[in-house]
């Protein structure tokens, strides 16, 4: 019997690797659920492709559309509420959550409520509520399998070393596009050089995020909540080949690393299959090719989105919330050209430095801090046009 998956945000980048992993085992998997927030055409193409059951667009109007085309035996629903919906539908085994940025939020703890085993792509709501998040798995017998590369090889690191004390996880960065060039040469960054990544082909929010060393800064609070380990046991290196995703040491000296091509059907399958490992289509990596296992240590200085996400995090409450909100809005200003990539972290700053903590919080804190860091800074933002 084939296991059922729900993809929310289908139509990304994870979301597509993800319906080619699964194409790649019928055996294996057929699709229950898909959902995305706006791209109808590319949703109905899938529709045609795989018959879910059901489907959500975020996107009100563009659930119409879908619903008018749609073929019949699928079910469309439309708004947060249809997403919800889609991400608890019963016949799914696996939820894979790769919807970017806040708006995962809520559709995952739709699907931790009912005790799915979720393949988790996207970061933003672990780093925004990860205590709710954790206390509420537990709860409710969920498991969280990371999909993301760096915390997926941290998984397979610590598979078969249940009990072994870690000494610190070594998260590995690409440096992005950025990393060799110096301070000044940062002022004049357009869109299209933040988006032009080195290694990885991704959505336009985690270019811009990868640009800034933010995605690094939040894959520390996502590893913080997936394996409790504390931040200052976690670090950070650039390894521009990405070729090694991510190592542990232990307490002994020994650090273990995964190793593989930079392709994310890779720790998508993996998360699928889990505890099974089996055949990939995925080119090897053929180790007399790579590049030199060269790695650095990131500068503060230049890319100091890094560091925010660090004081964030050791400050914890709801303040990697307004990190992650003011980080969301701000990378939305620089992609429409209304901020320059350098001012970023100055606003990322600045809107911290408004707020006051509040420690273990609630839902409703998570979100109210949430909403009041991407008003800051959207306000700031219209006092300066």
């Amino acid at each position: 019997m084939t296991r059922g998956v729900t993809i929310l945000g289908a139509t990304g980048s994870v979301g597509r690797n993800a319906l080619a992993v699964i194409e790649s085992l019928p055996e294996r998997f057929h699709v229950v659920g898909l959902t995305a927030r706006a791209n109808a055409a590319l949703l109905l193409q899938f529709i045609e492709r795989f018959r879910p059951r059901v489907v959500a667009v975020l996107d009100e109007k563009q659930a119409r559309v879908v619903e008018s085309r749609c073929p019949k035996g699928t079910r469309v629903l439309g708004g947060e509420e249809g997403v919800c919906s889609v991400a608890a539908v019963p016949e799914a085994d696996v939820v894979v959550s790769a919807i970017v940025g806040a708006a995962g939020l809520h559709p995952v703890l739709a699907a931790i409520k009912q005790g799915k085993t979720i393949a988790l792509a996207n970061k933003e709501p672990l780093v925004m509520a990860g205590g709710i998040i954790t206390a509420l798995a537990r709860k409710h017998g969920a498991t969280l399998l990371p999909v993301d590369s760096e915390h997926s090889a941290i998984f397979q690191c610590l598979h078969g070393n249940a009990g072994q004390k870690i000494h610190r996880i070594i998260l590995t960065a690409s440096g992005g596009p950025f990393y060799s060039k110096d301070a000044e040469a940062l002022e004049d960054v357009t869109p299209e050089q933040a988006l032009d990544h080195p290694t990885w082909n991704m959505g336009a929010k985690i270019s811009v995020d990868s640009a800034t060393l933010m995605n690094k800064g939040l894959e520390v609070i996502e590893a913080h909540w997936l394996f409790g380990v504390e931040i200052e046991k976690i670090e950070v290196v650039v390894h521009p080949a990405s070729v090694i995703h991510s190592m542990v040491e232990f307490i002994d000296g020994s650090i273990i690393a995964q190793m593989s091509r930079s392709d994310m059907r890779l720790p998508i399958q993996y998360a699928l299959t889990y505890p099974e490992r089996v055949e990939s289509r995925v080119k090897r990596l053929n180790l007399t090719e790579v590049s030199p296992l060269e790695f650095f240590p990131p500068s503060f200085e230049k890319f100091p989105c890094l560091r925010l996400a660090f004081e964030a995090a050791r400050s914890g409450g709801t303040m990697p919330t307004v990190l992650n909100a003011a980080n969301e809005v701000a990378v939305e200003e620089f992609l429409q050209r209304r901020l320059r990539f350098s001012d970023i972290p100055g606003v990322i700053e600045h809107v911290m430095g408004e707020h006051a903590s509040v420690t273990d919080p609630t839902l409703e804190e998570v979100m109210a801090a949430d909403h009041r860091a991407r008003e800051s800074v959207r306000s700031g933002q219209r006092s300066c046009q």
